[in-house]
């Protein structure tokens, strides 16, 4: 069965869903605030030299160069593949206590 999710619900789930609150909140990776930068270990290659951009809601590992929107960082975390990552997703959108910082 093919899934089809709309611009409008991808478009969200890229951008409504702070990444931020998704490392730290949802999937707990080891984080802290350095300089006043949130900072993680990333998900992949385990280093400590990542960071958040707020303005674009993205996250980049600069060690092994990935780059991660929320839709990508759940898929890495929980091992999945794109259709169960929107899933996830979509229910933290509906979900009123979910992070959106």
């Amino acid at each position: 069965m093919a899934h089809r999710y709309s611009k409008k619900l991808l478009h969200q789930l890229r951008n409504d869903l702070d990444v931020a609150a998704l490392i730290r909140d949802v999937h707990a990776l080891p984080s802290k605030v350095c300089d006043g930068v949130f900072r993680f270990q990333c998900p992949c290659c385990q280093g400590f030299d990542c960071a958040t951009n707020s303005r674009t809601n993205l996250a980049r590992c600069f060690h092994c160069q990935r780059n991660f929107n929320p839709i990508d960082l759940v898929m890495v975390v929980q091992r999945c593949g794109f259709i169960d990552a929107v899933e996830s997703l979509r229910q933290m959108l509906r979900d009123p206590s979910s992070p959106r910082d």
